[in-house]
This record gives structure tokens, sequence and C-alpha cells, in this order.
């Protein structure tokens, strides 16, 4: 079975497209997404990038082309999408929710609720009384998420996570690695889906 790696943070829109759609895209290929959590602003520094809000604010037309980009993603997928009023959000305790979601069987049902939280919901995830409320509401283990972020070994496991996205060659959110290839941004599924198909 061919593995799709998927690095992410919760606070890129174009993550939380991609992982609406890439699980349909890897089961057309019997293929298996694994989930890398990373914190973004890690890999921007190390990479010396930055956001496309920061990056092309002065560009003329540039972020208004990038909404209509996302819309008419959201229309090709029928995906439901808002952006949210309180971006960009602090994900850095969520990310580290995300390496101690990993193994567990609720682990899936984290991302599930903290993406559609921050990308559906417009809730305010840097709130921590509303991040145990959706964390509740989704009747994931709450004390022991929260407990976990401020775990110094699960702090190190995120900074290690990120390093080694880096390593692997990716500079921002969301990438996916197929036996080494990376593949940058929702737009590249086009050419992920050729390349999965020619195994």
């Amino acid at each position: 079975m061919q593995e799709i790696e998927f690095f992410y943070d919760f606070g890129s829109p174009n993550a939380y497209l991609v992982h609406c759609t890439l699980p349909g895209l890897a089961a057309r290929h019997q293929a298996q997404v694994i989930y890398h959590p990373m914190l973004l602003g890690g890999v921007f520094k190390a990479t010396n990038n930055q956001s496309p809000f920061q990056a092309f604010s002065a560009v003329t037309h540039k972020l208004g082309y990038i909404g209509r980009e996302v819309a008419r993603f959201c229309e090709r997928y029928d995906l439901p999408f808002v952006m949210n009023p309180h971006f960009p959000i602090n994900t850095l305790r969520l990310m580290r929710g995300a390496i101690f979601a990993q193994g567990h069987s609720w682990g899936r049902a984290y991302i599930d609720a903290v993406f559609n939280a921050i990308w559906l919901e417009e809730r305010d995830m840097n709130n921590p009384d509303i991040v145990q409320e959706v964390l509740s509401k989704a009747g994931l283990p709450v004390d022991d998420i929260l407990q976990a972020a401020q775990d110094p070994a699960v702090k190190q496991a995120l900074i290690g996570a990120t390093e080694d996205a880096v390593a692997a060659g990716v500079f921002g959110a969301p990438s996916m690695i197929v036996k080494g290839e990376l593949f940058f941004g929702k737009d590249s599924l086009d050419d992920l889906d050729w390349r999965l198909a020619q195994a």
C-alpha cells in the first residue's frame, strides 16, 4: 500500500482543505494517509518562509485572488469553509495536542474536531475555554490532552516533528510526501493524483 505523508498545522486554511479532500484521493489509489503534525511557525523560521498573507500583503490583487482561489477549490470539491474571523490562530498548544493524539484511537477525532472548529464553526481557538469546550463536545479526553500540552516530552516531540518535516524538504503547509517526493499546497493534488496512478 502506498503511503501519503501529510504535514499539517491547524492554522493553515489550505491544510484544512487538503485534510478534507486527501482521504478520498487516497482511497481511489488504495493509499494510506499518515498525518504528521508540525508547527508551521517553526517551519517558516527554519526555511526563511512566511505565510501568503504576509508574503503577498503588498502585491496588488494577490490576496483577493487567493480568496477567489479558495472559493473555487471549495466549489470544485463541494467543501464547506468559512474564513475564521480570529485568524491567525496561535496553534502551539493545539499542535502539541496533535502530537499527543498520535497513536490513540481518538487521534483522528481530535484532528477533525480542531480543524472543524477553526474552519467551519469560526471558533476562537486562541481561547483556552473554547478549546476545552470543543474537545469536550467531541467526546475527547480533555484533561489528558490539556495536561499533555504542558508536558516537556510532548513539547520536545513537537519541536522534533517540526525539525523532521524541514529535514524532509517541507517549507510550508499543506505538504504531502510520497516515496520522498514533495507535493506542496492544495494545487498539487492533481499532480499527486497522477503520481499515485503511476504505481
